[in-house]
């Protein structure tokens, strides 16, 4: 293929997948100019490895897994941070037994700090497994196994519920 013809498939590729780019950067960073930055970088290494694309490979398998490398690598060179975080967007999450709307948000924001506190590989585990990807998906992005998916899923969730337990929600 010619290069005018890879960056009109890479275009549309990000375009169709945009949300996974702001849904890492989202879970990696507090602020808005940090997040827009990670997008930013994720494109450029998206860009950089096109060529080497497997289309055994779903495309958003393959975004998830530069995006999520990128973002752990960005903020583990990352020295200071901000004191505050943006929530989650409700399109990640559905709360159905909130009927408050300020109680939904707090827990959101809870969400969102409880997430930035888990480990790399915890934090995204957890991002595609909101996405809804199963485990064979989360296994081939994070490259672990499917088992040790599932047990990091289940510890994952008991530990946010203990979290919540301990807010009183």
């Amino acid at each position: 293929m010619a290069k005018i013809d890879n960056s009109t498939i890479f275009i549309a590729v990000i375009e169709a997948n945009k949300g996974i780019l702001y849904k890492v950067a989202n879970s990696y960073c507090k602020d808005f100019e940090d997040r827009n930055d990670l997008v930013q970088e994720i494109i450029l290494k998206l860009w950089q490895a096109f060529d080497t694309y497997n289309d055994e490979f779903k495309h958003s398998t393959w975004i998830y897994r530069i995006a999520l490398n990128t973002a752990i690598s960005n903020y583990r060179k990352e020295k200071v941070r901000k004191k505050y975080f943006t929530p989650l967007s409700g399109s990640i999450l559905e709360w159905h037994d909130v009927d408050n709307t300020a109680e939904k948000e707090h827990k959101y924001q809870l969400l969102q700090q409880f997430i930035l506190e888990l480990k790399d590989l915890d934090k995204a585990l957890l991002l595609l497994y909101l996405d809804e990807k199963n485990y064979k998906e989360i296994a081939e992005i994070l490259g672990i196994s499917e088992s040790n998916v599932g047990t990091k899923i289940s510890r994952l969730k008991n530990l946010l519920k203990d979290k919540f337990i301990k807010e009183n929600l």
